[in-house]
């Protein structure tokens, strides 16, 4: 006899067998058999599309006699504690999850593209001493790997958060704990001895064949173009390190001292007091994911969004001893100011743009409107043209008589999810993308940055890069990988029609180009002429956007709730007043 979760009787039969299977008293679950099979393997409750393995009865009891939170806020609560999410997905094989078998939830109606970037995924796992720790860059073998066989950061985070929603936590925690032995490595470059926080921009497996084991090699920017230490590599390590606290439920790696201690050299680092005059964080070029001279040298906006979203994820992390309680003290100030400043100097709309264009120069008083002496003859032609009636963005830039219009989609999409920006901002940048379809989407999602430098800007500011020319790459080039990050803004904002559309725009090319790194052009037409095949994070950034999309309740591995005591009082304009 089978049974149809579809129907609402059996699902009424299914509970009471259920219920009546448990112990109270030693939540011990019995087998239950139903449509058992003759040799005794697959014990199924299901339609076509549904499975449940009556064997798994123990991943139930696992779940369930997992810690507990009481009294918790959205924000703290484990991801997987609702009943619903109690059952493991299985495949459509009825395999339990493994590296060799993602999941697939019930309700979701996969696409061809999945299994084959699952089995993508697998193939670019790096192993250390029989341990997985990572996930290469890329595996284009067509061409010279340079450092592309590297496990980076920052490219590992869309990886890592699939496998936490596939159910893999292994690979995650060990890459944590992996990274975090290579932070505490002394960082020489010349001369030169780099700060004790400093995590490794990427990592590498290598044989020595004179121990005859294999050992880790690190670049915390020695070798990367420009000599250029990664600044946002900290950020995302405490960013994952919360995604993987919030998802399993289990806070004792974050509580391990090696990890407290990691964490406050990170912070160390970027709360240090200097000659600073704002809340910001100064950076050089190449600091973050745009790791070539594009421009973003100074206060860039991805390195500002990140940073806020990090130290968020600090204050849940860090413990309430004494060290913690002083760092916690520095970190809630920074964050007041840092919101402050972001949400009335960063952001812009038509009323702010126009408030711009009018601008008084050479003021000098506390009560300078102009406060960072901005030209108004600097404003670009394409800006007022770009921005929309209804909407509104963090623009790239802002220091002293500079500001940088560039829309840069990272930075926005990172200040949604960490709720820098306000509500209200936040459904402004997501009527902004709606307005301005074809030219941050176009043909394939999703412009790393909007507009393409050109003719002598492009001379001035890359430095003639031949690998950054106009719509390419980093300049304005269209980056899949972005796919998850703007799916989650839009879950976030309420607007999952638009992740949809855009993931539906990649599932006609992507598996069919086999997986780019970037593509180029003005509407993200073209592969990219040095764009590596197979990139992990392009494979790994589909199945973030997939599997958010069919179960939003992933989205709090990697969304924080506003601090209603951290918003400001606003003194600009406002996109949505319009």
């Amino acid at each position: 006899m089978f049974f149809t979760l579809n129907d609402p009787s059996h699902w009424a039969v299914f509970c009471f067998i259920f219920i009546l299977h448990i112990d109270p008293n030693s939540l011990t679950m019995s087998p239950i058999r139903i449509n058992g099979s003759p040799n005794g393997n697959v014990k199924t409750l299901g339609s076509a599309g549904t499975i449940f393995e009556a064997e798994d009865s123990d991943v139930l009891l696992r779940i369930m006699e997992r810690p507990r939170a009481i009294n918790v806020s959205f924000e703290e609560r484990p991801s997987n504690e609702l009943l619903s999410n109690h059952f493991e997905c299985l495949s459509p094989h009825g395999r339990r999850s493994g590296f060799n078998s993602p999941r697939s939830c019930t309700s979701f109606e996969a696409h061809a593209m999945v299994g084959e970037a699952w089995e993508n995924m697998k193939r670019s796992i790096v192993y250390y001493r029989r341990q997985p720790v990572g996930t290469v860059a890329a595996m284009d073998h067509s061409v010279e790997e340079l450092n592309y066989d590297q496990v980076f950061v920052r490219d590992f985070v869309p990886s890592a958060l699939a496998f936490l929603m596939n159910g893999e936590e292994e690979v995650v925690k060990n890459f944590l704990l992996k990274t975090l032995h290579l932070q505490s490595w002394e960082k020489m470059i010349d001369q030169f001895k780099l700060g004790e926080g400093v995590m490794p921009a990427s990592f590498k497996v290598i044989h020595n064949p004179v121990r005859n084991r294999e050992i880790l090699i690190a670049d915390f920017g020695e070798s990367a173009i420009g000599r250029v230490a990664p600044v946002d590599s900290g950020f995302w390590w405490i960013i994952l390190l919360r995604a993987y606290t919030r998802h399993t439920g289990d806070s004792s790696l974050a509580e391990m001292p090696e990890c407290q201690r990691g964490m406050r050299l990170i912070l160390t680092l970027c709360l240090s007091e200097a000659f600073d005059t704002f809340p910001t964080l100064l950076c050089a070029d190449g600091c973050c994911m745009i790791d070539r001279r594009m421009g973003v040298y100074g206060y860039p906006i991805e390195i500002q969004a990140l940073f806020f979203m990090a130290l968020r994820c600090a204050l849940l992390l860090l413990k309430q001893d004494q060290e913690g309680k002083e760092f916690i003290e520095r970190i809630v100030k920074r964050l007041h100011a840092l919101s402050f400043h972001m949400r009335n100097y960063f952001w812009l709309d038509l009323k702010q743009l126009n408030d711009i264009y009018r601008y008084k120069t050479e003021e000098y008083s506390h009560t300078a409107v102009n406060k960072f002496n901005v030209m108004p003859d600097s404003l670009p032609d394409w800006v007022f043209d770009f921005m929309p009636t209804r909407g509104g963005y963090f623009i790239g830039n802002v220091s002293p008589a500079r500001m940088d219009f560039r829309w840069f989609c990272l930075g926005n999409c990172v200040a949604i999810l960490s709720s820098l920006a306000t509500p209200e901002q936040a459904s402004a940048i997501m009527d902004l993308i709606e307005s301005r379809w074809d030219e941050l989407v176009g043909e394939m999602p999703l412009k790393i940055c909007y507009p393409a430098l050109e003719s002598h800007e492009w001379r001035i500011v890359t430095g003639c890069d031949p690998k950054n020319t106009r719509w390419s790459y980093h300049n304005g080039g269209s980056w899949p990988v972005l796919l998850w990050l703007l799916t989650a803004a839009c879950i976030k904002t309420g607007r999952p029609q638009i992740a949809r559309r855009a993931i539906e725009l990649a599932e006609n090319r992507l598996s069919k180009d086999h997986w780019p790194e970037y593509y180029d052009g003005k509407t993200g037409r073209y592969i990219g002429k040095q764009a590596r095949k197979f990139q992990t994070w392009s494979i790994s950034g589909y199945l973030v956007a997939k599997m958010m999309l069919e179960d939003p309740s992933h989205l709090g591995m990697i969304s924080l709730e506003e601090d209603k005591q951290m918003k400001p009082l606003m003194k600009r304009s406002t996109s949505w007043t319009c």
